[in-house]
């Protein structure tokens, strides 16, 4: 199982899913509204290292963090 957590502004519960690799993971929350808006723009950390491709393979237990832009200073 991949543990997906969504960080900051997004107010959404973890998932926890059986899946391979980020397409997979892309897929899956393509279909939810309320997180598509944050896709394009959010980075993705695999095990808390930066990604920048969707080909990346998952292992079980793995965690995948949705990191979305924000403000702050």
């Amino acid at each position: 199982m991949i543990r997906v957590e969504f960080l900051g502004p997004i107010q959404k519960d973890p998932l926890e899913l059986d899946i391979t690799n980020l397409n997979q993971l892309a897929k899956i929350l393509q279909e939810d509204k309320e997180l598509s808006q944050w896709l394009q723009n959010s980075a993705v950390a695999v095990n808390d290292t930066l990604v920048s491709s969707l080909d990346v393979e998952l292992e079980d237990g793995d965690k995948v963090s949705l990191l979305p832009p924000v403000c702050g200073g």
